[in-house]
C-alpha cells in the first residue's frame, strides 16, 4: 500500500467543492437516461433491448473515457485532463438532446460516456491526494457524494414534471458543466502529489509484486458492484412502470434510491476506518442482497419506495468505499492511471448489468429474475471487498 501526504485545509476545501460540483453533474446525466427512458423510447420507437443499447451506449464510453483519463493524467496532470472532460461530457449532453435517429442517439451517449470516464478517475486521484491518508475515506466520500445528489436531482425532475420533455434533462445537464469549466480554471489546484512524481512508470506496475493481487481484488470488486448499480439505475424506472407504477411513482423511487446512494456513501466512508473487513464487507453486500430481493417482490409504493433507499444506501455506499480504496495501492506517479484502470473494469459490469438485465426481461423472468441473476456476483465481490480492506488494515498496523 501506498502512502499520501497529510492534507492542506484550505486546498482540500476548495478540491473537494469544486470536485463534488462536476460529480454533481456527473451523477445527473448518469441517471439522466433512465429518467429520459419512456419518453425517450416513444420518441425513436425503441423496443426494450434497443434501449438496453441506448443505456449500455454511455456506459461503454465510460469504459475508454476510465483508462485514457487515468493514464492521460499521469502523463498530463489531473486538473488538464478534469477539464478536457468535463467539456467532453457537456457537449454530448447537449447533443443527446438534439439527436434524430438511433444512431445519432447512441453516439451522443457513447461520446457523453467517455467524457464521464474520464473525468471519474481524476476527481477520485485530485481529491484523495488533496487529503492525504488522515482524511482520504471521508474526504473522497464527501465527493463522491455529489453523484447520488445529482442523480436525485434527476429523480427530482421525473417525478416534479420539469422534465416532461425528454430532452430536458440533456439540456441541464450539458449547460451547467460548461459553466463549471471557467470555475475549474481558476480556482481548482493541481495535485501536489502529480507535481512532485518523477515520470511516469510502465502500465505493468500495476502488477508488481505486493500490487498484483490488490489490482485483480479491486477489478473484482469494481465489476460485480457497479454491474448491479447500473442495472438499477437503468433499468429500474422502466420495470416498475411494467410493475403497473406511474412514471412519477418510478421516478419517485429512483429519488428515493438515491438519497439513500447519498446517506450510504457518508455513512461507509465514515465507518470503513472503524469496523473490521469482515463486518464492513458483510454490512455492505449482505444489505445489497437484502435490498435486491425486496425490490423484486415489493408490491405497494411505500414498500418500493424503501426498497429503493436501502438500495442506494448499501449499493452506491459500497461503491464509494471501492474508490476510497483503490488509490491507497498504487505510487503517484501511476496512481490516476491505477484508479483509471480499475474504474474502467467497473464500467465493464456497468456495460453489463443493463445488457443482463434486457436478456433476463427478454426471456421473461421479470423483476425478480433480474435481481436474482446479479446475485452470485455481489457474493464475489463482498468477498474481494473483505480481502482489500483486511490487506490495508493490516498494512496500516504494520
Amino acid at each position: 500500500m501506498t502512502k499520501i501526504t497529510t492534507a492542506n485545509p484550505s486546498r482540500l476545501v476548495v478540491t473537494i467543492g469544486l470536485c463534488f460540483m462536476v460529480a454533481l453533474m456527473e451523477g445527473l446525466d448518469l441517471q439522466a437516461a433512465g429518467i429520459a427512458a419512456v419518453g425517450m423510447a416513444q420518441a425513436f420507437a425503441l423496443d426494450k433491448m434497443q434501449m438496453g443499447w441506448v443505456f449500455s451506449a454511455g456506459i461503454l464510453g465510460l469504459l475508454p473515457g476510465a483508462l485514457m483519463g487515468g493514464m492521460l493524467a499521469d502523463r498530463h496532470g489531473r486538473k488538464r485532463i478534469l477539464l478536457g472532460s468535463v467539456l467532453l461530457f457537456g457537449l454530448f449532453s447537449l447533443a443527446t438532446a438534439v439527436a434524430w435517429s438511433f444512431p445519432t442517439l447512441l453516439l451522443a451517449r457513447l461520446l457523453t460516456g467517455v467524457g464521464l470516464g474520464a473525468a471519474l478517475p481524476n476527481l477520485i486521484a485530485l481529491t484523495s491526494e488533496a487529503a492525504g491518508s488522515r482524511f482520504r475515506g471521508r474526504a473522497v466520500s464527501l465527493m463522491y457524494c455529489g453523484v447520488p445528489i445529482g442523480a436525485a436531482l434527476a429523480a427530482a425532475l421525473g417525478f416534479s414534471g420539469l422534465a416532461a420533455a425528454w430532452q430536458t434533462i440533456f439540456w441541464i445537464g450539458g449547460v451547467v458543466p460548461l459553466l463549471l469549466i471557467p470555475l475549474l480554471m481558476r480556482w481548482l489546484p493541481e495535485s501536489q502529489a502529480f507535481q512532485r512524481a518523477e515520470a511516469s512508470v510502465p502500465l505493468r506496475t500495476l502488477f508488481a509484486p505486493g500490487q498484483a493481487a490488490a489490482t485483480l481484488l479491486l477489478w473484482l470488486g469494481y465489476f460485480f458492484t457497479l454491474l448491479v448499480v447500473y442495472m438499477l439505475i437503468n433499468w429500474l424506472p422502466m420495470l416498475l412502470v411494467g410493475q403497473g407504477f406511474r412514471a412519477s411513482q418510478a421516478a419517485g423511487v429512483m429519488f428515493s434510491l438515491q438519497i439513500g446512494a447519498a446517506c450510504g456513501t457518508l455513512l461507509l466512508g465514515a465507518l470503513m476506518d472503524k469496523l473490521t473487513p469482515l463486518r464492513m464487507s458483510l454490512l455492505i453486500y449482505s444489505g445489497i442482497l437484502a435490498s435486491l430481493l425486496a425490490l423484486g417482490s415489493a408490491s405497494s409504493l411505500n414498500g418500493m419506495l424503501l426498497a429503493g433507499f436501502v438500495a442506494g444506501l448499501f449499493a452506491t455506499g459500497g461503491q464509494s468505499v471501492l474508490y476510497a480504496l483503490a488509490p491507497l495501492f498504487y505510487p503517484a506517479a501511476i496512481r490516476a492511471t491505477g484508479v483509471g484502470t480499475a474504474v474502467a473494469v467497473g464500467r465493464l459490469g456497468a456495460m453489463s448489468g443493463p445488457l443482463l438485465a434486457g436478456k433476463m426481461l427478454a426471456l421473461g423472468t421479470g423483476t425478480i429474475g433480474v435481481m436474482a441473476a446479479s446475485a452470485p456476483g455481489i457474493v464475489l465481490a463482498g468477498v474481494a471487498v473483505f480481502w482489500l480492506m483486511h490487506r490495508q488494515q493490516r498494512a496500516a498496523i504494520v
